[in-house]
């Protein structure tokens, strides 16, 4: 597809690199010549300097030949003109990032006049990515499929568990067939793993299963569960006042730190229920002044990655809180995976997350309406993995076979199986029928069709 990127920030780059791998024609338009001078020499892509929401700067771009433009500049009403002038000059689908919280409630009628096929949050996306950590406090991540019925959480094994040395196979008979090991991180390998893998202390794995049996496997794999009542976010910023929200509502004690008196003012007047401290995040006293060696979860999520970073590891020496830290910074992210900074969260990536959802659906609409719908996809392990929910049409090539007779491409695995709101584990005796929704864990491939897991014609 031919592709035009408006904004070439830290996710408009991120999206211009992973559409321009899966081998769309990337266009991007940004007014700062040094960013669309460092994209073209680092990317296949094709770049011009100027605004996005010029009639004249999308016309040479090529608007009226794309089949999509994506607005991810760093102002709202940019990027919604920037989508309407699309619409109007070329017809194409439109996407655009709007942040503002006071656009939340409005967002339905603004998608629906100016015609745009998808609206992003991704300080609310990331928000919801936040509460979820905190809802499964063991996991370092946790992606939701079917609805939220069914749960992907990443963990390391840890030592003395009677996970050691033990194969994913023997794992499922000894515990119960209620989950399934989908992906596991050693070092630098990451592996779809097969029955006979043996598991080590220390592995990272990614293990889907339905959400009421989470804490029981993890209390039989010898991970710790205790709920979170309390949390401090350091940091006062739009995230804060999305993730503050959830938490209040779902009874959850909120403290921000926050150095700016008036966004204390603010986040005072719309969080009445939430402790608002005015001040430095970075000083270790007021910390623990405000109670951080009591907290369950600790949150860092400054405008500074290095303060996140710092902030964290702080809250690791003082307490036994969760921790979650922002990062964005590609630089850091090789960095922080061996240090104790907890579960790492970084907005560009989950707007890119939602986006490459759109596209391979849109991709595949393009080709045949009738394709098996992408739901979700995940990218895990720094983008080594994938996971995708995809639903099945009636017309599919997977369809009532039983799955150990389908042949299935290599480093891939069929996860679960969502069928009446009941989510299935599956055998090789299960079969695939019209409506599931059905997970795919896959690494070294891009899956946009159910049918592209296959290798070949059924047996």
């Amino acid at each position: 597809m031919k592709i035009i990127i408006a904004g070439c920030g830290k996710v408009g780059y991120t999206l211009a690199e992973q559409l321009s791998e899966e081998g769309h024609e990337i266009t991007v338009i940004e007014p700062r010549a040094e960013r669309v001078e460092a994209a073209v020499d680092a990317l296949d892509i094709i770049g011009y300097i100027g605004n996005g929401n010029s009639y004249k700067i999308q016309k040479e771009a090529g608007v009226e030949e794309a089949d999509l433009l994506i607005a991810v500049t760093g102002h709202d009403e940019v990027n919604l003109l920037s989508c309407l002038i699309a619409k109007k000059a070329g017809n194409c689908r439109t996407i655009a990032r709007v942040r503002n919280p006071e656009y939340v409630d409005e967002i339905g009628f603004i998608k629906e006049e100016l015609g745009l096929s998808v609206a992003i949050n991704p300080e609310l996306a990331t928000a919801r990515d936040i509460e979820r950590l905190i809802q499964v406090p063991s996991a370092l991540d946790v992606d939701t499929f079917a609805k939220e019925r069914a749960y992907m959480v990443r963990f390391e094994i840890p030592k003395g568990s009677p996970w050691h040395e033990l194969r994913v196979m023997d794992a499922a008979v000894k515990y119960g067939n209620h989950f399934l090991v989908c992906i596991l991180e050693r070092g630098d390998d990451v592996v779809i793993p097969s029955g006979h893998t043996m598991m080590m202390e220390g592995d990272t794995i990614s293990m889907i299963a339905p959400t009421e049996d989470m804490n029981r496997l993890f209390n039989v794999i010898g991970i710790p569960t205790r709920p979170i009542r309390n949390v401090m976010i350091a940091g006062g910023g739009t995230i804060a006042y999305y993730l503050a929200q959830r938490l209040l509502r779902s009874k959850v004690n909120t403290t921000i730190v926050e150095s700016n008196l008036q966004r204390c003012n603010q986040l005072s007047e719309r969080l009445d229920r939430a402790t608002i401290i005015y001040g430095d995040a970075a000083d270790s006293k007021l910390l623990l002044e405000e109670g951080l060696e009591q907290m369950d979860a600790f949150v860092a999520l400054t405008n500074f990655d290095e303060e996140n970073i710092m902030l964290s590891l702080y809250a690791h020496q003082v307490s036994k809180a969760k921790l979650i830290t922002k990062i964005n910074k590609i630089a850091f992210e090789g960095i922080v995976k061996s240090i104790p900074v907890g579960s790492i969260i970084s907005p560009k990536y989950l707007t890119a997350e939602h986006i490459i959802q759109y596209v391979r659906d849109l991709g595949n609409s393009m080709i045949d309406e009738r394709d098996s719908k992408v739901e979700m996809v995940y990218r895990i392990a720094d983008g080594k993995a994938e996971a995708l929910e995809f639903s099945v049409e009636d017309h599919s090539r997977v369809i009532n076979v039983p799955l150990m007779n389908l042949k299935l491409k290599p480093n891939l695995l069929i996860c679960s199986i969502m069928r009446a709101n009941k989510v299935i584990i599956p055998s090789g005796q299960d079969c695939i029928l019209p409506g599931d929704k059905v997970v795919v864990a896959a690494t070294g491939t891009h899956l946009s069709r159910i049918e592209d897991i296959l290798d070949g014609a059924v047996k």
